[in-house]
């Protein structure tokens, strides 16, 4: 396992970053290697986010030093979503088949979580966010609804929202997995957003969340092509270039949006001091600088 530590900067240090420097606090560039587990810890809300990849063998999620814990979930909660093959997660012995873009809450207290894949030709990518809990949630698997078909037990739909517009370049489908309508969590919400062909804004208008900070993680991106992460103050905007299955960290006094060069999808986590979706502050596109 390999756990990288990132710290938290006043908005007016990124106005001074090169490409370089804004790559290097900013972007999560490797989040998947074979039979390995991949972390970077954020002092952005210290959340912690990166990938488990099984291919051959299970791995087996550990603690580490700057956690001061005995077990990694002692005093956190997570969220899972499997952008790969299908694969299984069991959480103290019992286990749970996750699918491709199907995830699940793991609440605070759990001891023994490890990660496996059902088919090494196949492997499962179990993209991870984490982030410091009081309070122990159950465990709920979450998976897109089946119309007319009712979520099997222990299992819930995620809510999907309709959002945007072909002549915007926005047309998108928000899939909230980690949110008050599907599961209770502590602080941690997290979705996937997956954009319509000819769409390629994530977000329109961008916003901020002074309350919240976001993760954005790109996938489903040829690699021949790219995404712009816009980033930075509504007057003094940065923008990083991503490509796939890469994350930026969008610290809360940041703008968030991106655009591509295609349709992608990409998973957003979030944590701080509320879980109220909608709740953000709308920047006019007029108005960016």
């Amino acid at each position: 396992m390999k756990f990288d530590v990132r710290y938290a900067n006043h908005p007016d240090d990124s106005k001074r970053y090169d490409t370089e420097e804004l790559r290097k606090k900013y972007l999560i560039e490797e989040l998947f290697a074979e039979d390995d587990i991949l972390l970077t810890y954020s002092h952005q809300d210290r959340i912690i986010a990166g990938g488990a990849m099984p291919v051959k063998k299970q791995l087996s999620l550990g603690t580490f030093k700057e956690l001061a814990t005995n077990y990694f979930l002692e005093r956190r909660e997570m969220g899972v979503i499997n952008i790969g093959g299908p694969g299984k997660i069991v959480l103290d012995g019992r286990q749970y088949d996750i699918g491709f873009k199907e995830g699940i809450y793991i609440g605070m207290g759990t001891k023994e979580v490890t990660f496996a894949s059902s088919d090494a030709g196949n492997p499962a990518k179990f993209y991870i966010n984490s982030c410091p809990a009081h309070k122990t949630y159950p465990t709920v698997k979450i998976t897109k609804p089946a119309e007319g078909v009712p979520a099997p037990e222990g299992t819930a739909y995620c809510v999907q929202r309709h959002l945007g517009t072909e002549a915007g370049m926005n047309k998108r489908t928000i899939n909230q997995f980690i949110i008050g309508d599907v599961c209770k969590s502590c602080q941690l919400s997290m979705g996937m957003t997956e954009l319509a062909v000819g769409s390629s804004w994530n977000t329109l208008p961008c916003h901020t969340h002074e309350r919240r900070m976001e993760v954005y993680m790109y996938f489903e991106l040829p690699e021949t092509e790219a995404v712009f992460h816009l980033m930075g103050t509504p007057r003094e905007t940065r923008h990083i270039v991503m490509h796939n299955e890469q994350a930026v960290i969008s610290p809360s006094w940041s703008i968030h949006t991106g655009v591509g060069t295609m349709n992608y999808t990409f998973i957003w986590g979030m944590c701080g001091e509320n879980q109220t979706y909608d709740d953000m502050d709308n920047i006019a596109t007029k108005d960016l600088r």
